[in-house]
């Protein structure tokens, strides 16, 4: 996101800085001052704190990353971890080449899960786990991020997701985070029919519904450097990519790039997660990290998710300041059948720091979204009531009688948030967070 961006370029002129100045202590070190003694004759002197500050530098720049992460985050009792499991290269449109794993029974309902700009599919770490035992979880990496390679842009990234949804051969839910987000909500207004006629719901987890200046914290200043600052600076990383790349390593090593990705997370962050989002996103190329960016300044999907009839649940994060809560209920309410769900205390980056609650929300939704397409129940004249022609919203009682088993209850989600804390020796009342399905529902904002 570009506020990460800029933070991290900003940061990184004050690691070259801190460089420079190393340089400049070991020269002054090794080349001594002359001074004139008692007796008259000039000698050399060497001052010792100056090759000690030069290596205290330079030990910093290559292990900041260390101590930084022991400051910024709390340990850990589950890491996430940026890997990888088998996947395949599918041709996409215009030529491109995506990289798509597939995980879980290859018979069972299909969740396409896309990722956020500046990372990649591996994000996906605590979601393949927890919902890869009931559904086939297919995740993927954006072009010009991991594995994939393809045009940058949100219409382009909304045919590469269409490709992935015919490649799973059934119906699908849809889940995306941030432009995730943004790429399914173009795939809604601009996707081919049938692409569209398999997407049976769709989640978005912190993303917005237009230029992400608009939606996040200081709009109007951000706004404002949009032209003079911000795109310069962008361009400045596509022609300079080696350049920047080498510097964005060395913000890596002296943790200048945790410090800058910290703006994403609340309250839970530990360690793992922090430095698998940074490692990610040092990894990436920034040219191409710099493209979305441009391109997200140029999109707007106002109201795309109108001409959805299917169910759909926005996620926010209460403490989000990268994309606003405000842009999350603006998506709900433009959506016939929205529901939003809104976590206290967490930030941008909610699905690693409470995963937990995130996906607890994706795997119940997912369940009654599948339910009701094989077991459509009656219209309903008020869709924030269920689903017209079936869907989110009926009584849970209703829907085990009618033999839904795999729905999950209110209390099995709330048992697992009691282990939760339990674990981490949180509890709600303590941290302000509220049960994933208030008054029965999925998020009922």
């Amino acid at each position: 996101m570009p506020l990460t961006f800029l933070t991290r370029l900003l940061l990184g002129v004050l690691s070259i800085l801190w460089i420079a100045l190393a340089v400049y202590l070991l020269w002054s070190w090794q080349d001594g001052r002359v001074v004139t003694d008692p007796a008259g004759e000039a000698v050399r002197v060497y001052e010792d704190w100056r090759l000690w500050g030069a290596l205290g530098l330079i030990a910093w720049s290559l292990l900041g990353h260390v101590p930084l992460r022991f400051l910024l985050a709390r340990g850990d009792r589950d890491k996430t971890k940026a890997e990888r499991g088998n996947g395949a290269i599918i041709d996409g449109p215009d030529g491109a080449r995506l990289y798509v794993e597939s995980h879980g029974p290859a018979d069972a309902p299909a969740l396409v899960l896309t990722h956020g700009w500046g990372l990649d599919s591996t994000i996906w770490y605590y979601a393949r786990r927890a919902l890869g035992d009931r559904f086939r979880v297919v995740v993927w990496d954006l072009p010009g991020l991991g594995r994939s390679r393809g045009n940058i842009s949100l219409e382009a990234f909304a045919r590469d997701l269409g490709r992935v949804v015919e490649w799973t051969g059934g119906p699908v839910v849809l889940v995306g985070h941030s432009i995730g987000g943004m790429a399914i909500q173009t795939l809604i207004r601009d996707g081919e029919p049938a692409v569209r006629n398999q997407v049976k719901g769709v989640v978005l987890l912190n993303t917005t519904y237009t230029n992400p200046l608009k939606t996040m914290i200081a709009s109007p200043v951000m706004r404002a450097l949009r032209h003079p600052v911000l795109e310069p600076l962008m361009w400045v990383a596509i022609v300079l990519q080696p350049v920047i790349w080498l510097f964005a390593w060395q913000g890596y090593l002296n943790g200048s790039a945790h410090l800058a990705h910290r703006l994403g997370f609340g309250r839970y962050v530990t360690r793992s997660q922090l430095d698998h989002t940074s490692l990610l996103s040092t990894r990436n190329p920034p040219g191409a990290s710099a493209r979305g960016n441009l391109a997200m300044f140029a999109w707007d999907a106002t109201d795309a998710v109108r001409g959805f009839d299917g169910p759909l649940l926005v996620v926010t994060g209460h403490a989000d300041i990268v994309t606003l809560p405000s842009a999350g209920e603006a998506i709900r309410n433009a959506a016939p059948l929205g529901r939003r769900l809104d976590i206290e205390g967490v930030n941008h980056m909610g699905l690693l720091e409470r995963h937990d609650l995130y996906n607890a929300a994706i795997s119940e939704f997912a369940v009654e979204a599948f339910a009701h397409v094989a077991t459509p129940a009656p219209a309903t004249n008020d869709p924030r009531s269920g689903l017209a022609q079936g869907g989110l919203g009926h009584d849970e009682d209703q829907l085990l009688e009618d033999g839904q088993e795999e729905v999950f209850s209110r209390a099995e989600v709330e048992s697992g948030l009691i282990e939760h804390h339990a674990d981490t020796e949180v509890t709600p009342d303590d941290e302000g967070v509220r049960p994933p399905f208030p008054a029965g529902t999925l998020g009922h904002g």
